[in-house]
């Protein structure tokens, strides 16, 4: 548990997880050995930020046994509930990082969406329409829990060390390294990494001294955010008034959040003034009008945003990689701010890892690039055109925009018109070069590139879950006939798993079957209709559990390649 950090900054356990107020936590400066050395100390993996993004990159690498030093200007975790919606890709990465389920267990766990136009529900949504999952579409969890539940995470791993108060002031790249200027209360030192991750955020300081821009949009629109703590009988669903007679004209969202406290999103026009729109005097009768004059609340936290979209040209920089909101920028809309940049991480950790390892070249590093840049793209494509659904900038397009939330209340093409926020999904890689291509023919979404999707099994008569068996590494799924005959050998699968990038095989059982201790039946059948499987049917999935590659039949050497590739040793990657 976080109590005060200890030497290294190793948080030592001094209070109970019900005691701890995360927003009141302070981690005290502690001087480094680093700073008194003669020359710069060299480090293997130096990230900057410990918000979400920084620290899911840490521990991850440190669990695959690599050295990572986090450096934060800080002393403190986010101030205010910030990100709150955390995607069930998220909760899947946080299980491999081993806090998913008490996330879930904290957080208001939701799937169904609801609009409104003015007084009068249009439609609702369900967010979670696959079968036999594992984790809710969503939790709603404040920003601040999930950073101390990360650091307690992190402070579980000897070989994972943060700095508080170690600001990066300057940063030169060079072909086999990178150095920083580190400035703290002590008083300025220089470090050395090979290489350097940049989580701090939108205003990256790492950024600033590499001299990068992120080019994009900003909207000329501004956004009230009150955190409001009340006792209220409303349902744990995501809430989107357009034009309602509480704030006309205007846009709002509400969100449980745990400890009875509700999130509320005022729309408030380009013209609004932040620092007026923030105080109680204007806050309390926006809240009230949607509440009802009797209702009974207290603001917790306010802020006015405004947002943009944009992002780097390149996220690899040499030696120097960028993740999170240092990297790209969304607005709100859609959750796809914190939940992207953790995608990031769970991306980037693992291909490190083998770089380091000397298991791949680092021109793999390149195809982190590829993909999340791939990503992005697709992320501010969402959000740009949810901001200019919900915030219409002319007479004519306010126009069009009511007019299709009046066909939605009776047309189901209209819904698929309206836009309050296309929902965060995990990206697929389309066209990486890390993917296989299919020699076979295969329907469904689980086309190399694809997230994996989970399913329920059961192993020795208890349940269990597929994505639980594909943690770690890079895993080969088998699916079995009736009799429950494996067309992979003892041996070959021995083979693989002692590869210098092991393979580990999992074998599932249909439906039905009288499997050994060895299987694992897929007891729905789930997972055989999520992956359109027939017996013999063979798939290759990644350490962060996206498919690499896809055959209807087991074929040691196709799956040897299929690695190769997959870990840049591909000319495709050259």
């Amino acid at each position: 548990m976080i109590g005060r950090t200890a030497e290294y900054g190793h948080p030592e356990a001094v209070m109970t997880a019900a005691a701890i107020d995360y927003q009141r936590l302070e981690f005290p400066y502690v001087r480094s050995p680093d700073q008194g050395a003669s020359m710069p100390v060299r480090h293997p993996v130096v990230i900057v930020g410990a918000g979400p993004v920084g620290l899911a990159a840490a521990i991850d690498l440190a669990q695959a046994g690599h050295q990572v030093l986090v450096l934060d200007d800080d002393d403190r975790l986010s101030n205010g509930s910030r990100a709150i919606c955390f995607a069930k890709r998220t909760l899947e990465i946080a299980d491999r990082l081993g806090l998913g389920q008490r996330l879930v267990d904290k957080g208001v766990t939701w799937n169904t969406g609801k609009v409104f136009l003015r007084g009068d529900l249009l439609y609702s949504f369900d967010l979670q329409p696959l079968s036999g999952q594992h984790r809710p579409a969503f939790i709603n969890l404040q920003q601040y829990y999930v950073e101390g539940y990360l650091l307690e995470r992190a402070s579980e791993l000897s070989n994972l060390e943060i700095r508080w108060k170690n600001r990066v002031t300057n940063v030169a790249v060079a072909p086999v390294g990178v150095r920083m200027d580190i400035d703290t209360p002590d008083g300025p030192y220089v470090l050395d990494a090979d290489w350097l991750i940049a989580a701090d955020g939108g205003r990256s300081n790492v950024r600033r001294a590499l001299g990068l821009e992120s080019r994009g949009h900003t909207f000329r629109d501004r956004f009230l955010i009150a955190d409001v703590r009340m006792t209220a009988d409303f349902p744990a669903e995501r809430w989107f008034w357009f034009d309602p007679a509480f704030h006309p004209r205007q846009s709002v969202l509400l969100h449980q959040q745990p400890d009875n406290i509700w999130r509320i999103d005022f729309q408030l026009g380009w013209d609004a003034d932040p620092e007026i729109e923030k105080r109680p005097e204007r806050v309390v009768p926006r809240v009230s009008a949607l509440l009802g004059a009797d209702a009974k609340f207290e603001l917790e936290w306010v802020s006015v945003y405004t947002f943009g979209c944009q992002r780097l040209d390149r996220f690899r920089h040499g030696r120097v990689l960028f993740a999170g909101d240092s990297a790209h920028g969304v607005s709100p809309f859609g959750a796809r701010g914190a939940n992207s940049g953790i995608q990031d991480a769970d991306n980037l950790a693992w291909k490190l890892a083998l770089v380091l390892e000397g298991a791949a070249p680092d021109c793999l590093l390149d195809s982190y690039d590829d993909e999340r840049g791939a990503a992005a793209d697709e992320n501010i494509l969402n959000s740009t055109r949810s901001t200019d659904f919900i915030t219409p900038k002319t007479e004519a397009s306010r126009a069009l925009r009511d007019a299709t939330l009046e066909l939605a209340r009776e047309c189901g093409f209209a819904r698929r018109l309206v836009n309050s926020g296309r929902l965060s999904v995990p990206s697929t890689y389309h066209g990486s070069p890390l993917n296989t291509p299919d020699i076979d023919t295969f329907a469904g979404a689980m086309v190399p590139g694809a997230a994996a999707a989970d399913a329920t099994l059961r192993h020795n008569g208890r349940a269990d879950w597929f994505l639980a068996q594909c943690s770690g590494g890079f895993t080969l799924v088998v699916f079995l006939d009736a009799g429950c005959a494996s067309v992979v050998s003892l041996e070959a699968a021995q083979a693989l798993a002692s590869t210098q990038i092991p393979v580990h095989t999992v074998l599932i059982a249909p439906r039905g079957s009288r499997p050994h201790a060895a299987l694992l039946e897929d007891v729905a059948g789930g997972l055989a209709q999520h992956y359109d499987a027939k017996p013999g049917t063979v798939y290759l999935l990644r350490p962060d559990q996206h498919v690499a590659a896809r055959w209807r039949a087991f074929d040691a050497d196709a799956v040897t390649r299929a690695v190769s590739r997959a870990t840049g040793h591909s000319d495709d990657l050259r």
